[in-house]
């Protein structure tokens, strides 16, 4: 051992406070796929949280050329991917509020509803978004309400930053593009979406050409 403090040594040594530590995991979620899963339980482990807060959004405004699924037909999706795992909880704060999904709006509501400073909350987000996060609406507040988790993939190296976690991981080959492009041949997404989720796109015939 050379004594050097990783990043899982720095959160557990962080998890050992008493605030409840809540993770926020947002997306479109068109659909949610075993990708979705594995990142979610790893992350749920790193960062040793209490709670990891599934949020689908009504419209992401990054993401306004898209077709996208119903907002209901999505948020139930997510709610059936993930009611294995007792530490995950979806909030349908963005459906509800409708038009835009602005970040900064919902982790307000959470923090809010979670209990103010009792609660420490991260917002987990891939490389490639944060590569444009300034662009965010108000950026500066979401880092004063969050502390951001940036999952890099495996070989991904980026600069220590105040405020930011970066938690490396594994390269997954799914993406909800590509389950979508599946459908639509003809494919099999069996093993790429939980069990569940695939009896709801079959039942609602989402994603056909």
């Amino acid at each position: 051992m050379n004594g050097a403090e990783t990043t899982s040594d720095r959160v557990l040594n962080d998890a050992k406070k008493s605030r409840r530590r809540v993770g926020i995991f947002g997306g479109s979620f068109d659909p949610p796929h075993m990708g979705h899963i594995s990142v979610a339980r790893e992350v749920l482990e790193v960062l040793a949280l209490d709670e990891l807060v599934w949020v689908p959004a009504f419209r992401s405004p990054h993401k306004l050329e898209a077709e996208q699924a119903a907002p209901l037909i999505r948020l139930h999706m997510v709610r059936t991917a993930t009611q294995s795992e007792p530490r995950f909880r979806v909030d349908d704060c963005e459906i509800l509020r409708e038009g835009l999904s602005y970040t900064v709006n919902t982790l307000r509501e959470i923090k809010a509803d979670a209990g103010g400073e009792s609660s420490e909350i991260f917002l987990i987000m891939g490389a490639d978004q944060y590569a444009f996060f300034d662009r965010w609406r108000e950026p500066h507040s979401i880092r004063e309400l969050a502390k951001i988790v940036v999952l890099d993939r495996e070989g991904s190296t980026g600069a220590e930053e105040v405020g930011v976690i970066r938690v490396p991981m594994e390269r997954v080959d799914i993406s909800s593009t590509e389950v979508r492009a599946r459908i639509a041949c003809g494919d099999s997404i069996k093993g790429w979406v939980p069990n569940g989720v695939s009896l709801l796109i079959e039942r609602e015939g989402l994603y056909r050409s």
